[in-house]
């Protein structure tokens, strides 16, 4: 029977891994909200079910759907992948899941963070978000899990950890005066630290450009593996990501691990700018409380946003130049993983990417 933890992941010898250790399986939801997902969300779903299967080529994948979007998703997706009945609000499963952690006797829990669909009543990106804050107990009910309730808002994707130590984040998420503004910044560093078992946390100032999630980390920079980081990255000066990618750069090769090794930094090109078109502004409902999607906005596209799997990396793909020369790279710095991309506008169209549909249920 699943039971709540008093004490911290810290105090209990338990740490967050690394993406690139090995998983028991991943974690997605399905998409269907219309205020968010163009088209009564049928493109999106096309695409789920795509990365979906491209990660159970590696591993086990359940899908959490709603009930009655379930019977649509078990025909969409392959006999191998397991779907299961979880309400949701929307389908980050990155930011409003569980963050699982391990120790060195092979026992798996999950920490449960606050979940305030990434600002509240401030500037979230929908409201409510209810169903969504349920998600990590329903997950850990249904692995028997057990679970510590974390004091913080927290999404997902505004972390990286490298598995011995070490989280990269940014200040533009984590400090934002719409997720925990009773928090300075050494308190959310000794909650962080008690939670995911950290010695060392480097701060990077902001995110991709444009990125509604506040600047999460994931898409921007993540670790390859220890003290390896692969980082989002323009030359053209007229670019503004331009300055967010060389102020990170600084930062990173400036900074030290928590095992006090200098970060070898990897540079990512980023596709060409992506903005939606009048089409896909159109295919989406406008509802109170949710973000509109406009025609010419500008969207946070990177190669960053992908998803390590066992033996697999699954990376978003744009049709645009740079896809090859992110897979060329990617597959040099993961030589021993297969990299396969999968077209991703319709979930960049949502607000983020492959990495934030995903969450990874680390082995014990």
């Amino acid at each position: 029977m699943t039971k709540t933890i008093e004490s911290t992941p810290k105090q209990d010898r338990f740490r967050m891994p690394g993406e690139y250790e090995k998983h028991t399986g991943c974690w997605m939801l399905w998409p269907e909200r219309t205020d968010n997902w163009r088209n009564g969300a049928k493109p999106a779903q096309r695409v789920f079910a795509q990365v979906a299967s491209a990660i159970a080529q590696f591993e086990s994948l359940t899908m959490g759907v709603s009930a009655g979007q379930f019977v649509n998703a078990r025909g969409m997706l392959p006999p191998h992948v397991r779907v299961v009945e979880i309400s949701s609000n929307d389908s980050w499963i990155r930011d409003c899941g569980p963050t699982f952690v391990v120790n060195d006797k092979g026992l798996v829990r999950g920490i449960d963070w606050i979940f305030n669909a990434w600002g509240g009543l401030e500037s979230g990106l929908y409201f409510p978000w209810d169903l969504d804050d349920l998600v990590p107990q329903k997950v850990l009910d249904i692995e028997s899990y057990d679970r510590y309730k974390a004091p913080m808002v927290l999404e997902g994707g505004s972390i990286h950890v490298d598995g011995e130590g070490t989280l990269i984040t940014t200040e533009e998420c984590l400090l934002n005066t719409n997720r925990n503004p009773h928090l300075s910044k050494s308190e959310i560093e000794e909650i962080l630290s008690s939670y995911l078992n950290l010695e060392r946390i480097i701060w990077l100032k902001r995110g991709v450009f444009n990125d509604e999630t506040n600047g999460h980390v994931d898409n921007l920079a993540c670790f390859i593996r220890p003290g390896v980081v692969a980082l989002t990255w323009t030359d053209d000066k007229n670019d503004p990501q331009y300055e967010i990618s060389h102020e990170a750069y600084e930062e990173l090769i400036d900074s030290k691990d928590a095992k006090g090794r200098r970060l070898e930094v990897h540079k990512i090109t980023q596709p060409n700018t992506i903005t939606i078109t009048y089409e896909e502004s159109q295919g989406v409902d406008a509802i109170d409380g949710t973000i509109p999607r406009q025609e010419g906005d500008r969207m946070a596209g990177s190669y960053i946003n992908f998803y390590i799997a066992n033996g697999g990396v699954i990376m978003p793909t744009f049709d645009d130049p740079y896809d090859q020369i992110a897979l060329e790279k990617l597959s040099k710095l993961f030589p021993d993983r297969s990299v396969v991309g999968v077209p991703a506008r319709e979930i960049l169209l949502g607000g983020g990417n492959i990495h934030c549909i995903t969450q990874q249920q680390p082995s014990g």
